[in-house]
């Protein structure tokens, strides 16, 4: 950085790679965050049509490669299917350019450690796009917790439960339900407690619907969670909780407990003779975490621009793959199953 220069507000010209609902989700909260230009949207199935729908990209291109090839673009966003961003992540890197990628990084392990090697060669900045880190109700439970006023930790409770199954489809490509859904959670776990997770022990089953288990996949489970600390903890997911989207965290130590509840459709409750009631929950994960994609994108692009360090590694993608892996080991042993290094 040279001496005198201000980097705080600099632009930063990015292109999006894969335009399905989270890179939607991405394009909409772009066009609200200033000093960014959205040079390129890239997506195989992108057509003339796109051009008026995506009308703060400059360019449509159905071949992620063009962006890449372009000097003027500092940054990409990856929001294809996850089998796809450790290719990618290599040709990005090789490119020059910083990357955003969507959670998982990859199913592959041998893929992912290539990509992970050449994002460090290359000295590229990586950020995983686990939204729930940027939440401002899960930071209170942080700051808190770097203010030492939990003290030493010994309990952490995550409930994690989806309003719906997803479809059959997306069951079938997700990876299961450890790489797919409670991989926010095994990031959240280590985010939270600022600890590592030594083993994992895992009861689950299918009482949701019995297709989820033709398909190799489980939809209900307890996670038992122990520190290298000594701490413990549990994560409880659901695929259907008919009363909305459960996002639940606490952290319990020797000075205190903090928690974040529920974020509900409005604040307001009823009193009557008969009752006392509230809105249920936000019904879907855009509503509930809308705020926290857009302010992890502001990260991000920070990042890029050098005002701070990624909040959201590589490392911490592959950790959290290691978490769902320790997982799905143990449901299949039914033993209390060791979490691996990188």
């Amino acid at each position: 950085m040279e001496k005198g220069t201000d980097f705080t507000n600099k632009n930063v010209t990015i292109g999006i790679i894969g335009m399905g609902r989270i890179g939607n989700v991405h394009y909409k909260n772009l066009k609200r965050i200033s000093n960014v230009s959205i040079k390129y949207i890239a997506d195989i199935i992108a057509t003339d049509e796109w051009t008026a729908k995506y009308n703060e990209a400059q360019k449509i291109v159905t071949d992620y490669r063009e962006i890449l090839d372009d000097p003027e673009v500092q940054a990409v966003l990856i929001c294809t299917p996850t089998d796809l961003h450790p290719e990618m992540t290599i040709a990005a890197a090789k490119a020059g350019k910083d990357i955003f990628c969507e959670k998982p990084v990859g199913f592959n392990d041998k893929d992912i450690l290539e990509a992970f090697e050449t994002v460090k060669k290359c000295n590229v900045k990586f950020e995983v796009g686990f939204n729930r880190r940027f939440d401002k109700n899960f930071r209170r439970i942080v700051d808190h917790r770097k203010n030492d006023d939990i003290g030493n930790e010994q309990i952490l409770k995550i409930t994690s439960r989806d309003p719906e199954p997803p479809s059959m489809d997306y069951v079938k490509r997700s990876g299961g339900i450890f790489m797919d859904m409670t991989i926010h959670d095994f990031d959240m776990a280590r985010y939270i407690t600022d600890a590592e997770v030594d083993q994992v022990y895992v009861a689950g089953n299918v009482m949701i619907d019995q297709k989820i288990g033709d398909a190799g996949d489980i939809d209900t489970a307890i996670i038992t969670l122990q520190f290298k600390n000594g701490m413990m903890g549990v994560i409880d997911n659901s695929r259907q909780a008919v009363y909305g989207y459960d996002q639940r965290i606490e952290l319990f130590g020797s000075k205190g407990m903090s928690k974040a509840d529920n974020v509900l459709d409005s604040t307001t409750t009823f009193s009557g003779e008969s009752d006392v009631s509230s809105d249920k929950p936000m019904f879907f994960f855009l509503q509930r975490y809308i705020d926290a994609y857009k302010t992890e994108l502001e990260s991000f692009l920070d990042a890029v621009r050098g005002n701070h360090e990624v909040e959201c590694t590589f490392e911490d993608g592959i950790k959290a793959i290691r978490l769902a892996q320790a997982a799905k080991k143990s449901l299949d042993s039914g033993k209390p199953e060791k979490v691996q290094d990188i």
